[in-house]
């Protein structure tokens, strides 16, 4: 058996978080969670997985800090996993995935959809900038790099946006800077 790589010390954090929830079997347990799943036999249920497996991944990300595990019963002794803060941020990603996948993937049509509880409309999750509510997409946003990366990140990332018109704004010496309180 081949031993999987481990990208949780590089320093990209699509890698890392790769590393944490990159496994499918991983976002297919954290969807049914979102759906309200908890307990072991309703997760084997619903993904029709090996006891084996589920038992890894479930303590996989109770150890990543995704799942809580609590005991709901005492004889005998029963767990059931409970979605921490870490999980429910990567909610919006699981709806990325579900979006993408309806885009790319379901030429029959759609089998998922995001909906608003309140009407049952359909709901067309985007990734908007906070600060100004524009649409993140290919061509108003970059990837740039930020103070923590490496040498390697910035000579990757300083080729990719060569040409924006926009210059790169080297943050190390700003964050020293600012470290020494100047």
């Amino acid at each position: 058996m081949v031993a999987k790589t481990s990208f949780e010390t590089r320093p990209c954090p699509i890698a890392r978080s790769l590393d944490d929830v990159g496994e499918w079997w991983s976002i297919l347990l954290l969807r049914d969670a979102f759906q309200g799943l908890t307990r072991f036999d309703q997760f084997q249920k619903s993904l029709e997985i090996a006891p084996n497996i589920l038992t890894r991944r479930l303590n996989s990300l109770v150890e990543r800090g995704l799942f809580e595990k609590r005991a709901y019963c005492e004889r005998p002794l029963r767990h059931e996993y409970v979605l921490t803060a870490k999980a429910r941020d990567f909610r919006p990603v699981l709806l990325s995935l579900l979006v993408w996948g309806n885009k790319h993937l379901a030429p029959e049509g759609p089998s998922l959809v995001v909906v608003d509880k309140a009407d049952g409309r359909w709901a067309e999750p985007v990734l908007v900038d906070r600060q100004t509510g524009r649409e993140v997409d290919g061509e108003g946003f970059t990837m740039a790099t930020a103070p923590r990366a490496t040498d390697r990140m910035r000579q990757r990332y300083r080729f990719s946006t060569e040409g924006s018109g926009l210059p790169l704004i080297d943050n190390v010496d700003q964050s020293r800077e600012e470290a020494r309180g100047k």
